[in-house]
Parts: structure tokens; C-alpha cells; sequence
């Protein structure tokens, strides 16, 4: 008898649809899976027999054959196991093959026949519902996850048996009904707050102008001078993400198994903070079937790179595609596959490898060429794709006794989410959000300069000897500084505060 069911598998941030095809005939007791199987899908023919017979089901031993469709995509989620156990079923006759049809399963089996969570079942749901399926199957873990897509009914369910009561009518199970707090997101509110950061004004201006039109940032200075802290605060100021964001980043964060177990939808802003010592595939993303990076976890968010001399060059200058399209592309023998990175690069290091140049208290003790190789570690490309540099020098005691606090995250996100109103309306219909993505014909319909900016800009080309990259990039922040201004020109006032945040570091790639 054969029979048909579906389950599916993630190729990239995506769900894709497997038809599980079950012939059981008469012959010689065999039970083969055929259709390009990774290990994790090889051995679920061990956990479903077991699954099913641990569940008091007992079924003739016959030839069993099943095939995993397409055959081209390779499969690797042990959430096979649940569609292929009912398949299995429906080909024995244990449940009517019709009782079936347009659902989808997605669960892995442990060998008493419960349930277990597995990842991507949210793209796995948002593919099935464009596939026209009207019912969706998982493990409790993963209800929550599961209930962010409308226009599907879910299913908890816990054992195989209790599902197979389910489909034979023996046992009636209603659809599980989406609880508000999904949507609203059950995160804890962020600890950190501007608010705590003593001094450094300049930092913290630079950081509000990053943050309102996306700008990457390097910053630059002792040991202790706050850089860390600084970083960790930049997503506290960042607006709200919005329902189709929130779904892009929950959708990455469930493929790579970072929910919580019990988890809905992320609405904080991601912020990932690689050590140094992480690989090029770790941050771009790999394996034999691509799997996102650290570029693609920060999607929507912050990466920060602390001690950014530190990285191999090798992990530096892969970050460039994706901090200039926004996208990374990574191509594989299995696939290849186009993982989303538009996220705010933050970077910060020492500006000698003691960490002491130019501080008015402690003398450095580098010698000009450990200083060279210092910074030279860190490509002119790189660092032109970087909008701010800028200086953060040691606090002042001053600074650290003071009893009055600054500005809260809430105040410089009011004025960060005025600003992103603003590009919003300007750059809507081009499907763009923020100023840091406009390319250059862009900047000539949207950036319009008054004529005292523009002799500024056309002195400091001259001087500093600018690239074109770096020409556009002074004309975005000025744009942005524009924003937070409100005002509709960009004027010479934006524009040197903009040259100011780019050239304070002596290090131009220009």
C-alpha cells in the first residue's frame, strides 16, 4: 500500500516542503529511505520503528521503501521523523490515508514515541501556508513559534500515540489558540542604559547619529575608556523593530536553535559580539549546508568586534560584501545560498598594541613599527566602509563622581525613531529605510546640499583626498545629522560635524 505525507527542512533562512512517499509491499522484511539523507535523517528510520512500537502499535514486518522528495535538497533535520512515522502508519492502514492529506508534520521522536522540538519551524510554517496546508503539526517546544504564522491550524502534540488517537478520530484535539504575549514578545526589558555612562558626550553623539541612519562605527581609545559599554548600550537606543523585522530575525534565530524553549517572536534587537578568535565561516556562516553567521544573527541589529586588530585579516575582509550589500552569499558543493546581514557594524580597539598612545596620564611604550603593524592589520577598504571614526579618550574623575546622570536610552531613542521617520518618508519609495543604504544615484535626489556645504565638502575632498566611497559616505551622516536636526537641507554645520566624526582618528582609507 503506499501513502503520502509532508514534513519539511530549511535550505538557508527558508522553509522547504518534503513529500514523504511510503510504499509498504509484500516481500522480503526490509525498511529503506532513499532521497539525498544527511546522517540525522539516516538513523530516523531506528527512532521511528522503535517510536511506533513503544507506542503499542504493532505492525507486520514487510518491505518497506521510502522516499524523500525532491531528491535534489539535501535533508538534514531530524524533524523527518514525525512525517515518516505517520506515513508509515497511513501505509499500513493504521490511519486513513485522506486524514492526512494537506497537513504538514515536523517533530523528532525519541524512542518512547514523544515529541521533540526541532528548528526552523517558523520558515517551515510560513512555506507551508504559501503551499496551501491547512494543518501544522509540532512538538510542544515549538507551539509558540509555530502560532506567529496566521491562516494555519497548530497542533501540540506530545506523543505519537496521542496523535494517532487524533487521526483516527478516537480522541478529538482542537487547534492550539495564539496567545497575545507571542506577539508581544516575552523578553525582559534591556538592563543597560545610557543613562549609566559617565562623560564621554562625543561617543555618545556618535553613537545617536549611528543609530538613527544605520552607520558603522569604530571606535577608538585606551584601555577602560568605556568602548565596551558604550557598544552594549547602541541597541537600547535603536527603534522598535517592527512585526516584519521581528518575524525576519525570529525566523533566523529559530534555524540556528537560539529560541528560547519555550519562545515567540524576538522583539529586542539582536546584538552579537564575537570573540577574536572566531573563524571566517562562524561569522559569514558555513558548513556542508550553509547555516547563518554572526553577520546574518545580528540581522537588524548591532555585531560588535572588540579589539578589532586582533581578528585574522582573513575574518576582516570577509565582512566587506556584506557591509556593502547588505546581503552574504556563500557557496557550497550542496548549495548556495543568499543569507540577509543588514546589520550596524560596531568596532572598537586600542590605538597602539599597549593601548597607551596619546593618553595624557600613561606614556605609551610601542615602537613606531609595532604601531604600524598595529593598525595596518586593518584593511583602507574596511575601514572606508566604516562612516564614524572616532576617539574616546579616558574619563575624567570628574566625570566619574558626578552625581547627576545623562540623557536615559528612552530620550535618545525618541529623537533616533523622529530621525528614522524622516528617512522613512523620504525613502519609501524606493523600498529603502534608513540613509546608510541610499547608493550614489541616490544621494543626488534626496541629498540636497546648501552652498555653503557644498564648498566644504569640495575643500575636504581636496585636503583629505577622499575616495568616492568615502565622498557618499560624509554625504549620508550629513543627511542623517540633517535629520536629527529636521531640518530639509543639509547644511555646512552637518556636513563638518560629519567630517569631524570620520577623520578623527588620523587613519582615513581615503
Amino acid at each position: 500500500m503506499f501513502a503520502r505525507t509532508y514534513g519539511a527542512t530549511t535550505l538557508g533562512v527558508n522553509g522547504v516542503l518534503i513529500g514523504v512517499e511510503v510504499d509498504v509491499s509484500a516481500g522480503f522484511p526490509a525498511f529503506d529511505v532513499v532521497g539525498l539523507l544527511d546522517t540525522a535523517v539516516k538513523e530516523s528510520k531506528e527512532r521511528v520503528r522503535t517510536a511506533i512500537k513503544n507506542s503499542g502499535i504493532r505492525i507486520q514486518q514487510q518491505k518497506v521503501t521510502i522516499n524523500l522528495a525532491p531528491a535534489d535538497i539535501r535533508k538534514d533535520s531530524p524533524g523527518l521523523d514525525l512525517p515518516i512515522a505517520v506515513g508509515l502508519l497511513a501505509a499500513y492502514g493504521e490511519i486513513a490515508p485522506e486524514k492526512v492529506d494537506g497537513s504538514l508534520f515536523a517533530a523528532e521522536l525519541s524512542l518512547e514515541g514523544e515529541l521533540r522540538g526541532i528548528r526552523g519551524v517558523l520558515p517551515m510554517a510560513i512555506h507551508a501556508r504559501a503551499q496551501g496546508l491547512k494543518k501544522f503539526y509540532v512538538a510542544p517546544e515549538n507551539l509558540n513559534e509555530a502560532l506567529l504564522v496566521d491562516g494555519i491550524e497548530v497542533y501540540g502534540i506530545r506523543t505519537l500515540y496521542e496523535l494517532v488517537e487524533h487521526l483516527t478520530e478516537r480522541r478529538v484535539l482542537l487547534p492550539a489558540a495564539a496567545d497575545p504575549g507571542v506577539w508581544n514578545g516575552t523578553e525582559p526589558l534591556a538592563e543597560d542604559d545610557f543613562a549609566d555612562v559617565q562623560g564621554q558626550f562625543q561617543a555618545k553623539r556618535a553613537l545617536e547619529i549611528a543609530a538613527a541612519g544605520s552607520h558603522n562605527v569604530l571606535m577608538i581609545g585606551v584601555p577602560g575608556a568605556g568602548k565596551t559599554m558604550l557598544a552594549r548600550r547602541l541597541s537600547t537606543i535603536l527603534p522598535d523593530m517592527t512585526r516584519e523585522e521581528a518575524l525576519e530575525v525570529t525566523k533566523i534565530y529559530s534555524i540556528a536553535g537560539l529560541l528560547p524553549r519555550e519562545g515567540g517572536l524576538v522583539t529586542r534587537r539582536p546584538f552579537r559580539s564575537p570573540h577574536h578568535t572566531t573563524s571566517a565561516a562562524a561569522i559569514i556562516g558555513g558548513g556542508s549546508i550553509p547555516r547563518p553567521g554572526e553577520v546574518t544573527l545580528s540581522h537588524n541589529g548591532v555585531l560588535f568586534l572588540d579589539e578589532l586588530p586582533e581578528f585574522p585579516k582573513a575574518v576582516l575582509e570577509v565582512l566587506r560584501q556584506p557591509l556593502e550589500d547588505g546581503v552574504v552569499t556563500v557557496s557550497r558543493v550542496n548549495a548556495t545560498l543568499t543569507f540577509p546581514s543588514q546589520m550596524l557594524l560596531v568596532c572598537a580597539m586600542n590605538p597602539c598594541p599597549c593601548g597607551y598612545r596619546g593618553d595624557k596620564d600613561k606614556p605609551c611604550s610601542c615602537t613606531p613599527n609595532e604601531i604600524k603593524r598595529y593598525t595596518r592589520k586593518i584593511s583602507g577598504p574596511l575601514l572606508d566602509r566604516i562612516d564614524l571614526h572616532i576617539m574616546v579618550p579616558r574619563v575624567e574623575y570628574k566625570e566619574l563622581s558626578a552625581v547627576g546622570k545623562g540623557e536615559t536610552s528612552a530620550t535618545i531613542r525618541q529623537r533616533v525613531a523622529a530621525a528614522r521617520e524622516r528617512q522613512l518618508d523620504r525613502l519609501r519609495g524606493y523600498g529603502l529605510y534608513c540613509n546608510a543604504q541610499m547608493g550614489h544615484a541616490l544621494l543626488t535626489k534626496t541629498c540636497v546640499l546648501t552652498e555653503g556645504a557644498k564648498g566644504l565638502l569640495e575643500s575636504v575632498f581636496k585636503k583629505m583626498n577622499l575616495s568616492a566611497r568615502s565622498y557618499d559616505r560624509i554625504i549620508k551622516v550629513s543627511r542623517t545629522i540633517a535629520d536629527l536636526d529636521a531640518s530639509e537641507d543639509i547644511k555646512d554645520r552637518h556636513v563638518a560635524e560629519a567630517v569631524k566624526l570620520r577623520n578623527d582618528i588620523g587613519m582615513d582609507a581615503g
